[in-house]
């Protein structure tokens, strides 16, 4: 297991990225993909790598509502 800091957005179709829920978890997992997973409300849309090396994971549903995460190690 490895533990992360996690930097969640959760970004809605009516407020858009500037009125996201922000919040910083503490976690333990395997990967940041198998937290997501098991963890997430939706689907995994895209997972990519910041500058500064940080894992990326995109979700969301068909209606614009998106939730992102930032894992740091």
């Amino acid at each position: 297991m490895n533990e992360y800091e996690v930097f969640v957005e959760d970004i809605t179709s009516c407020g858009g990225e500037k009125y996201a829920k922000k919040e910083f978890l503490e976690i333990e997992a395997n990967s940041p993909e198998d937290y997501v997973r098991e963890n997430g409300r939706y689907p995994i849309l895209s997972v990519s790598q910041n500058d500064d090396g940080d894992t990326v994971i995109l979700t969301g549903d068909s209606k614009g509502n998106f939730l992102r995460y930032t894992f740091t190690e």
